[in-house]
């Protein structure tokens, strides 16, 4: 993956790959993909927030989460509008709207316009590019 994007937080590869297991690395940091119906948190609903697995950041709210059938975690929106950077993504033939996170350039998943109201929108997210937080 490549983020020419200054961050917040930067980090060298030995330093990701020491912090994440290897589908995490694979996930965030070359924007790959975990099967659908294989990720810790398709069909995980409890109260809560769910956070960048690089740096922590704080991007989705639980009750943001919907069940779109896609087999990957999906939420009708962010935290706030700057957590998230959407790139153009035309890789494997298609064009898509990429997500990662905008702190540290980790590899979330895609946006697609076949949301529930009030956004129209479904961030489809890998469970390997979030960490889920309990409310304190």
């Amino acid at each position: 993956m490549k983020d020419d994007q200054p961050r917040e937080v930067q980090k060298t590869d030995a330093e990701w790959r020491a912090q994440l297991d290897a589908t995490q690395y694979e996930v965030a940091r070359h924007a790959g993909t975990e099967r659908a119906f294989t990720g810790k948190y398709w069909d995980h609903w409890e109260a809560g927030q769910y956070h960048c697995v690089g740096c922590g950041t704080p991007l989705f709210e639980a009750s943001t989460k919907f069940d779109a059938g896609c087999g990957w975690p999906s939420y009708s929106e962010p935290i706030n509008s700057t957590v998230i950077e959407r790139i153009t993504d035309r890789s494997h033939g298609m064009v898509r709207v990429e997500v990662r996170c905008n702190r540290c350039g980790s590899h979330l998943g895609h946006v697609f316009n076949d949301g529930p109201t009030p956004t129209g929108e479904r961030f489809c997210i890998n469970s390997a590019s979030i960490d889920f937080k309990s409310p304190t």
